[in-house]
């Protein structure tokens, strides 16, 4: 059954997490005929009860984050990583930051919240930092944490349960907190939290300052929370002070019949709860049977929840110096046990268990049948591609490898260029898809030192009902303009097929440029005494062929779409002012291929291995055997390396460097050949524009 219409996860909160691993432990729960997308503005969540375990340095960063993507991919869900900032209710859009609204067929919000800052209260932005949203915390706190210069004396607005947490994790780690209370006492629930807490912070040490004005200077807020703005401002109904969305007991958002939202920006009208990840995790198993029912034909009677009228707190102390253990403190409505070191065990084991529901799948097998790469790497392999063309061609010999074709000279005396490049979808996202194939099809142009002029398309779309494959045209084909429109480039036109039996999402470009003869870059044959620049790092192959196997970190992916969003554009200039005689990019045979492909007869190169950048894990995972199934047929490049070969190296190199360098790229850097003059000063502007791994790797024997 093809998909009807969009199910939006807003949010990758506990609740939405949850029900992600729901649907892969019982993909029958999920609503039959709708395309699910999962939008985040980061590619991990924060599990929130491990937080103040990993401010006081208790936990790695990786032990309390889920993996998103990695989640989307066994859940069958795409993942789109984007900031909201609103909601159309009467076009059914999500609006989000730099791109086309997204418009969705049912919605749930589980955006979490942020810091609540009292209405009418001064804060100077500048030096107040907001506990929440975590992520600018948590690089808040690195940076302190690791500027000898900085103060280790930190205030901290508030008197709740994450106060107190939060001074007691910061204290463990050596710096001196200092409580600011609004009023004469703590906010933990019941009168004997209050009493143990001010124990916990007297026997650390951590002052306590209380009727401090709100506008008294304090360096962290940790003051409640609301919901962001953004939903209020989209009519939402909403509870006044905290913006929370309010929901009858289904979750159903009061007043829109298809609109859900859940955990911490929510709010259930009849029994209201404060926002804690205790009622976010109850919350997902209702979730997803009511988004099932909703969707079955006929809809089902959606089913209503009452929240237990009281939950669990377990609050740790941060591992306080001289303790041998970290203790912690259950508070149950008026009730309240420990501090206890028996406690933190509880709380450690409820938490770890809590995360190994969300590891990631056992990783490839070295050595096991990689799946089939998808981007760049989907490309045919170099021999078979050689050798049809060869058979093509009257004399047997193969064309040229150059990156464009000449196609004649305007009345400028420019030669007009155009090249051809295209793959199946490398992420689920339409529009950062279309991005990337757009960057790395003009890449075909800049490496022959032309502008972009314009281009067509081919977009593929899945079987689908129209209104979805007009969704995903829509934002293929304004990822596409998103590369266009800052180079004054015209998307002309093209086609759209539909993918048959199965096909996903595709798209092919013919790009063309323009460029003066005495600009004009090929490949090669090189000169003696050239440099070899190469623009940014590489590893794309292998990072996303792991990505497929549940292998590779979140913070590796995230690192890669950075460096391949950015256009390389630029650099022509920068390349072109330096003298550039020769230049290609890196893409599918990998670095050792298309070196190859500039070497003329006879001509040898001096790689070295030490100044070639690899993209972050990618030769650890090459190391731990991973590959793309485009590398073996890459491999026949190897041979250009040392003994008869053309390829000498200042030292040996390992096998995952060898291996690095037959790994396809997509977006992947462009390699120059430069004056040896002018190569210092190339790669100094280059880094300066923007890449700063750019490197100089070899020079012409």
């Amino acid at each position: 059954m093809h998909p009807a219409g969009l199910l939006v996860l807003a949010g990758g909160g506990h609740t939405h997490a949850l029900l992600l691993r729901r649907w892969i432990m019982r993909p029958a729960s999920r609503p039959a005929n709708l395309a699910v997308l999962l939008l985040n503005r980061t590619s991990t969540a924060l599990y929130s009860g491990m937080v103040p375990g990993l401010l006081a340095g208790l936990y790695p960063r990786e032990a309390c984050a889920i993996d998103l993507r990695d989640l989307c991919r066994r859940a069958a869900v795409g993942f789109v990583k984007s900031d909201i900032t609103g909601v159309d209710l009467a076009r059914r859009e999500l609006q989000l930051q730099g791109r086309p609204p997204l418009r969705f067929h049912t919605l749930s919000l589980n955006v979490g919240c942020e810091t609540l800052w009292p209405a009418g209260a001064s804060a100077d932005t500048g030096a107040l930092q907001m506990v929440k949203p975590l992520e600018p915390f948590l690089a808040w706190l690195e940076r302190r944490l690791n500027d000898p210069a900085a103060d280790s004396h930190v205030r901290i607005r508030g008197g709740g349960a994450a106060a107190v947490e939060v001074a007691l994790a910061l204290r463990s780690r050596g710096l001196r907190p200092e409580l600011l209370l609004r009023g004469d006492r703590l906010q933990l629930g019941c009168a004997a939290a209050h009493q143990a807490a001010e124990r916990l912070l007297a026997e650390a040490g951590i002052p306590v300052q209380r009727g401090v004005e709100d506008q008294a200077a304090a360096d962290l807020a940790c003051t409640g929370s609301r919901a962001p703005a953004w939903l209020a401002a989209s009519g939402l109904p909403v509870q006044p002070g905290t913006g929370r969305v309010l929901t009858d007991a289904s979750l159903i958002v009061q007043g829109f019949e298809r609109l859900f939202a859940s955990g911490d920006c929510a709010l259930i009208a009849s029994d209201p709860r404060p926002p804690a990840g205790v009622w976010a995790v109850r919350a997902a198993p209702l979730l997803a049977e009511n988004l099932r029912r909703l969707q079955a034909e006929p809809p089902l009677a959606l089913r209503r929840w009452r929240p237990q009228r009281w939950a669990l707190q377990l609050l740790g102390d941060g591992g306080m110096h001289g303790q041998p253990s970290p203790r912690a403190l259950a508070v149950y409505g008026p009730l309240c046990w420990g501090p206890s070191r028996a406690l933190w065990r509880w709380k450690d084991w409820i938490d770890r268990r809590f995360m190994r529901g969300f590891a990631p799948a056992a990783a490839m097998a070295a050595g096991a049948a990689p799946m089939a790469c998808r981007g760049c790497a989907a490309k045919l392999a170099a021999a078979p591609l050689a050798a049809a063309l060869g058979r093509l061609s009257p004399t047997g010999d193969a064309p040229p490898a150059e990156d464009a074709a000449r196609l004649d000279v305007n009345d400028r005396g420019e030669l007009l260029l155009q090249s051809v490049d295209g793959f199946p979808a490398l992420l689920d996202d339409p529009w950062l898809n279309a991005r990337l194939t757009t960057l790395h099809a003009c890449s075909d142009l800049w490496a022959c030192g032309a502008q972009v002029r314009s281009l067509q398309a081919v977009v593929t779309l899945p079987e689908a009902a129209p209104a979805l494959q007009e969704e995903w045209l829509l934002h293929s084909l304004a990822g596409v303009r998103s590369v266009l429109d800052p180079l004054g480039a015209t998307l002309l036109g093209g086609h759209t097929l539909e993918g048959r039996d199965g096909a996903g999402l595709g798209l092919s470009l013919a790009v063309n440029g323009a460029v003066l003869p005495q600009r004009f870059w090929p490949k090669g044959p090189l000169a003696a005494g050239q440099v070899l620049l190469l623009t940014r790092p590489i590893g794309t192959g292998v990072l996303f062929a792991a990505a497929m196997a549940g292998a590779a970190k979140p913070g590796w992916l995230d690192a890669a779409l950075a460096v391949m969003q950015q256009s390389q554009a630029p650099l022509v200039e920068q390349l072109a002012t330096h003298g550039c005689q020769a230049c290609t990019d890196i893409t599918g045979f990998g670095l050792l291929g298309h070196l190859g492909e500039m070497l003329g007869p006879g001509q040898r190169v001096a790689l070295d291995p030490d100044a070639i950048p690899a993209l972050p894990g990618a030769l650890e995972l090459l190391e731990q055997g991973l590959s793309s199934s485009l590398a073996p047929a890459n491999a026949r490049a190897l041979a250009l390396l040392d003994g008869p070969g053309s390829i000498t190296l200042h030292r040996a190199a390992s096998g995952a460097e060898q291996q690095l360098w037959i790994d396809p790229q997509t977006c992947g850097p462009l390699l120059a050949a430069l004056p040896a003059a002018a190569a210092q000063g190339a790669l100094e502007a280059i880094r300066a524009a923007g890449f700063p791994q750019a490197a100089l790797i070899g020079r012409v024997l």
